[in-house]
């Protein structure tokens, strides 16, 4: 420990960001950068715990301690190859994770947690503009040749691991550039296109081949990967949106929130849309749906001009403090506001869609809402909600964006000619021991295995797959696994 007090001496501070007003006005990323002071000083509240629980808050693994300390030294080089060494990409965590890291740190007990994300952030920055990040073509070839179908994160690092490995990588992607949800569905304010762009630039330099505006079972048939690869790594993501079957469903102006954030990112990337529909300026907005994609549909509406926003969401409204069925170290259960809430936004909790109104167009005009409270046990799972009475009343809306979550993978098309077998939820089924499907060379990582997840977790899915499919294809294996730095899996 460099700083053996840092925690004390120090409170956590996070860089500067533009004012709603003034953010609003554009798709740029507004979170300002740390003063070289700050950042070796929010580095020095790290404890360097003798059990470091931020371990196994992270699903990669990630060696804090070791990188906060090299941070603080301002051994910016040393501070990257740790990070690295667990991190295929941390200019995409360090903007769009929701640190469960921070929630595990020791400090997050009774006192704001570590700022690791933004100090991930600008390590990799950094690097970057040091020059310490550059093409690792390996030297040893394998002779083998592996497919890897999307190209989201699970698959981006699935695709770097084995071409570290020394296979031939290819990567299909069906949309037209390469980065699936980080490109088309999380917006720029977050996540700026040149981030992803810049990576990209680096695996094709070590090798990776990229063909995207493929998407096999439509334009390539999955026989053919099967055929022409050693190995198979499915990435394709859980894209099936949850949907809301209830009465005016049909009306016009109801959108499911993935395609109206990919035609906002096509917009600004200056590319072709198909729907003009999809455009709030002037409108009321309802998102319908409390996670991430649905905040992610309030700053958009935001960006375009919505007259009013408005975020339903069915549980009752969080607590402010960490609640005892999510104890330390666990994620807390509690009232969060992202940047876009700050950004003008009416937020409802405990409220139940029951229909959609409509004009004599068929335009939808308004919601039908009532107000529900929900009973819960003692480890907060729901056991069922209370309808209060006389609550019924009309929200309007001209635009609705169901941000409900999604189902699993698409069906049909690629599953459907492989012939994977799949779970009870309608992901591929695949054990967190060895990723492998029920086709021999085939192998799936990410959000198609497990269900709708975060990024971290995607990448983290994306380095275990190719360590077994390396495993598969020579017998062996160098390429690290979580589990080294004691990662539990979860």
């Amino acid at each position: 420990m460099g700083h053996i007090t840092g925690f004390k001496e120090f409170e956590r501070e996070l860089p500067a960001k533009a004012a709603p007003q003034e953010r609003v006005q554009h798709n740029q990323e507004f979170v300002g950068q740390y003063a070289e002071n700050q950042l070796t000083q929010q580095a020095a509240r790290c404890m360097n715990c003798g059990i470091p629980f931020c371990h196994s808050g992270c699903p990669l693994g990630n060696i804090i301690p070791e990188f906060n300390e090299a941070v603080h030294r301002q051994d910016w080089e040393q501070a990257y190859q740790i990070l690295s060494s667990t991190n295929n990409f941390p200019e995409f965590t360090g903007r769009i994770c929701p640190a469960p890291c921070e929630a595990a740190c020791v400090l997050s007990i009774n006192r704001a947690p570590v700022a690791i994300e933004e100090i991930e952030k600008h390590i990799i920055e950094i690097a970057f503009a040091k020059g310490y990040v550059r093409p690792t073509a390996p030297v040893l070839r394998s002779g083998k040749m592996v497919a890897v179908v999307g190209s989201g994160p699970a698959g981006l690092a699935a695709a770097a691991q084995l071409r570290k490995a020394g296979h031939s990588v290819t990567v299909f992607e069906r949309d037209d550039r390469p980065g699936g949800l980080l490109r088309y569905g999380v917006p720029d304010f977050k996540l700026e296109k040149w981030v992803i762009d810049r990576r990209i630039e680096l695996l094709e330099a070590d090798g990776v081949q990229f063909r995207c505006g493929v998407e096999i079972g439509r334009d390539l048939p999955a026989d053919a990967l099967l055929q022409g690869f050693d190995a198979v790594v499915l990435a394709g993501g859980a894209l099936q949106p949850r949907d809301l079957p209830i009465p005016g469903r049909e009306l016009r102006g109801i959108h499911f929130a993935m395609p109206y954030l990919i035609q906002h990112n096509r917009r600004v990337a200056g590319l072709p849309i198909e729907d003009e529909a999809l455009w709030a300026e002037g409108e009321d907005v309802v998102v319908v749906g409390s996670g991430d994609t649905g905040s992610d549909c309030v700053g958009t509406a935001n960006r375009q001009g919505a007259r009013c926003v408005t975020q339903f969401a069915q549980m009752n409204e969080p607590g402010h403090e960490r609640p005892a069925h999510t104890p330390w170290p666990l994620e807390p259960a509690i009232f969060r506001s992202s940047s876009s809430h700050e950004e003008g936004c009416q937020r409802y909790w405990g409220i139940k869609t029951r229909a959609f109104l409509g004009d004599e167009h068929g335009q939808v005009r308004a919601l039908l809402v009532s107000d529900i409270t929900w009973e819960t046990d003692v480890l907060g799972r729901r056991l069922g909600y209370t309808e209060i009475e006389g609550s019924e009343r009309e929200i309007p809306a001209r635009r609705v964006l169901l941000a409900l979550g999604f189902t699993g993978p698409e069906p049909g098309g690629l599953l459907a000619q492989l012939g994977v077998r799949l779970d009870e939820r309608g992901n591929v089924l695949a054990s967190e021991r060895d990723y492998r499907t029920s086709l021999d060379k085939v192998f799936v990582a990410g959000d198609m295995r497990r269900g709708q997840s975060l990024v971290v977790w995607a990448i983290s899915e994306g380095r275990e797959a190719a360590r077994q499919v390396d495993q598969f294809l020579m017998g062996k294996t160098t390429l690290p696994s979580r589990n080294a730095v004691g990662m539990f899996a979860g």
